[in-house]
């Protein structure tokens, strides 16, 4: 039997602790204090969070996982900050290695995206350095027993593109025989000023709520946002719309200067759910 390919955190030690009780106890804290199922967002098929360092959008990003209602199948899409490998890229096999333990590739859900988008490759490159998706594995980690998931980074592609992928991984989910959440990581508006930033990041947010992929780009190009995840974004709501999404619900909102930092240029955090 062929070994196991188990992909290394590139990130540990940097964005989140590298120890397991460390990082397990960091989790907890911006999970704490948990919601009971009834409070839960059980129709959800899809959310925003951010994937910056723990200290920052931690408690933002766990504000979401703690509504999100029970499941086992994920597809994580993330930006390729280093745009390495190919532009549209997934690993279909192996396991995420974590402090928390190992996280396992969802092989078969990753062969049905690629047999369904002619777009996308299976390139282990693309993702052997990229923070955006292993952040969210520890949420993850911490509470689910056993779950899968396909990692899917995205480099620079058109609109068209990304709503091909949206389409194919609607496609996908719908002919699942459980339910699969899509989570698009992504940060929101970079190195502005903390007002600057909360008016640009607030017409983005407008669009993620109305589930409206054309309009968050647009409004994007137009007031020139930096937000790295738009592809991510669009896909997962392109998709979502796909399977009947009807409306978002912003979580939490922050800049790193709540947390401290520099108030003449932050960057912002959004936590949002699609349902």
């Amino acid at each position: 039997m062929a070994p196991v390919s188990v992909r290394a955190p590139a990130v540990a030690g940097r964005f989140y602790p590298a120890g397991l009780e460390d990082l397990a106890r960091e989790v907890d804290t911006h999970l704490a204090p948990g919601v009971p199922s009834e409070g839960k967002i059980h129709g959800a098929i899809g959310c925003v969070v951010p994937h910056a360092g723990y200290m920052y959008s931690g408690h933002v990003a766990g504000a979401v996982y703690q509504l999100l209602p029970p499941r086992s199948r994920f597809i994580i899409l993330g930006p390729n900050h280093w745009c390495r490998g190919a532009r549209l890229s997934l690993m279909s096999a192996g396991q995420w290695l974590t402090p928390l333990g190992r996280a396992a590739v969802d092989a078969e859900l990753a062969n049905r995206l690629l047999e369904n988008c002619e777009l996308l490759a299976e390139d282990a490159n693309a993702h052997a350095s990229e923070h955006s998706l292993e952040v969210q594995l520890p949420f993850l980690q911490r509470l689910r027993n056993a779950f899968t998931f396909v990692p899917i980074a995205i480099g620079p592609v058109d609109y068209g593109s990304l709503a091909r992928l949206g389409h194919a991984v609607a496609q996908v989910i719908r002919d699942c025989n459980e339910p699969v959440l899509m989570i698009a990581s992504s940060d929101m508006n970079h190195y502005e000023p903390d007002g600057i930033t909360r008016e640009k990041d607030q017409k983005a947010i407008e669009e993620i709520l109305r589930i409206d992929p054309s309009g968050l780009l647009d409004v994007i190009e137009r007031e020139d946002i930096s937000m790295c995840g738009y592809g991510p974004a669009v896909v997962m709501l392109t998709s979502a719309s796909d399977l009947g999404a009807k409306k978002g619900r912003l979580i939490k909102y922050a800049t790193s200067a709540d947390m401290g930092g520099d108030r003449q240029a932050v960057v912002g955090y959004a936590g949002i759910i699609v349902s």
